[in-house]
């Protein structure tokens, strides 16, 4: 009876052991994910062509500092600000909760810092009154939700400051073309998709579905990289050709 008690400590002991180890890693994940980075996936194409549909993003913490918006769960507590980090520049790609719904992770490009003066005429961007220079560059494919393209002119836009990176343009003239000045508040962001006839954004009011000001407490991280990708389009095809959808050339490639 004794020897049979020793086994069955033997072996509560040895579960225990079981249980703390994987204990200790779920805990390790949880602190790195919600500490370091998490990922994230794009369901649409307002950031084409920098970013596609069906895309894994990874969106790197630190950069920004922690606040209850860069919490691995979706916990709803009061705002408190932000530590260990500096803003955002303008150019950064960022991932954040939508104001609207803080259940929804969104991601988009900031173009306006606390202070700065944001305005679109004519489809270009306007900030403190200088322009954001716009260089052709070629026709590319505007992808939809429905897996269905449509030609667009591609441009590089460069920011004032030097940051350059790619937009689409569909259509001249478009309803967010020309937008009234707005003065970017304390706290706050002026972000916009560089699909730029095809973004809710900092252009269109919360009440209308966009972003409008982004407090800087919703902020996630700062997104650095596409870890893999995939056409959803492909969905629509037998299944034994799905393999084919995997785009590996954008496997583990930066964001600009």
């Amino acid at each position: 009876m004794t020897m049979e008690r020793q086994t069955i400590a033997k072996r509560a002991r040895g579960w225990g052991a079981q249980l703390l180890q994987f204990a200790a890693a779920l805990g390790l994940v949880f602190l790195a994910k919600g500490a370091i980075a998490e990922p994230f996936y794009v369901p649409s194409g307002s950031m084409e062509p920098t970013l596609m549909i069906g895309d894994a993003l990874l969106a790197s913490k630190f950069p920004y500092g922690y606040g209850t918006a860069s919490l691995p769960i979706q916990i709803n507590l009061p705002e408190t600000g932000r530590v260990f980090g500096s803003p955002p520049k303008r150019g950064d790609v960022v991932v954040f909760r939508w104001p609207g719904d803080r259940s929804q992770a969104w991601v988009k490009r900031v173009v306006g810092i606390p202070g700065d003066r944001i305005q679109m005429r004519q489809g270009q961007l306007f900030i403190n009154d200088r322009a954001a220079s716009l260089k052709p560059d070629g026709i590319g494919q505007v992808e939809d939700e429905r897996g269905e393209y449509e030609p667009a002119r591609r441009y590089i836009e460069t920011l004032p400051g030097g940051v350059s990176h790619a937009i689409f343009k569909l259509r001249d003239n478009g309803r967010l073309d020309n937008t009234q000045e707005v003065t970017v508040p304390p706290g706050c962001l002026f972000v916009m998709g560089d699909n730029r006839d095809n973004s809710a954004d900092s252009r269109v009011p919360l009440r209308d579905g966009g972003v409008g000001l982004l407090p800087i407490d919703d902020l996630v991280g700062r997104a650095d990289a596409v870890i893999g990708s995939w056409d959803l389009g492909i969905r629509e095809q037998p299944v034994w050709t799905w393999l084919s959808g995997f785009r590996l050339a954008r496997f583990f490639t930066s964001v600009h």
